[in-house]
């Protein structure tokens, strides 16, 4: 017999931000996953993907003073979740913090550790590999304007 997974489709968004000077990338830290992440989230009904994108990285980082600098793409990411087939579209933007400010996270959102780390650092320490193709392309994208 056959397993069967449940089918979920849904689509996120999220962002690679950036110090405004363009240094240092902001990851998030979950321990109870043991994953070091970009921040991101569901799209609510009726939200473009760039306000998904900009509510999520300030809900899971606290960091709410950011600007949009250009939209690296998006793609599918299909996974298996125990008895779930997990079919995700992504859409990733690179954004700009503009100043250190920060808001009071929602008390979900403090399973995430917000940290400030080199480019190198983030590819070196993303999980996946999904999130270190983003990183890339947010590089390249600065390095060329």
């Amino acid at each position: 017999m056959t397993k069967r997974h449940i089918p979920v489709l849904y689509t996120a968004a999220g962002g690679v931000v950036t110090d405004a000077a363009g240094e240092q990338v902001l990851l998030l830290i979950r321990p109870s996953n043991d994953e070091v992440r970009l921040p991101k989230g569901h799209i609510k009904p009726g939200e473009r993907p760039t306000e998904a994108a900009l509510r999520e990285v300030a809900e899971e980082s606290g960091y709410t003073d950011l600007e949009i600098v250009t939209s690296l793409g998006q793609q599918l990411v299909a996974f298996p979740l125990g008895k779930k087939s997990i079919r995700r579209t992504e859409y990733y933007y690179l954004m700009r913090l503009r100043s250190r400010q920060q808001a009071e996270r929602p008390e979900v959102d403090e399973q995430f550790f917000p940290i400030w780390v080199s480019w190198q650092e983030a590819l070196e320490n993303l999980t996946f590999e999904a999130e270190r193709k983003w990183v890339r392309l947010a590089q390249g994208h600065l390095k060329q304007s």
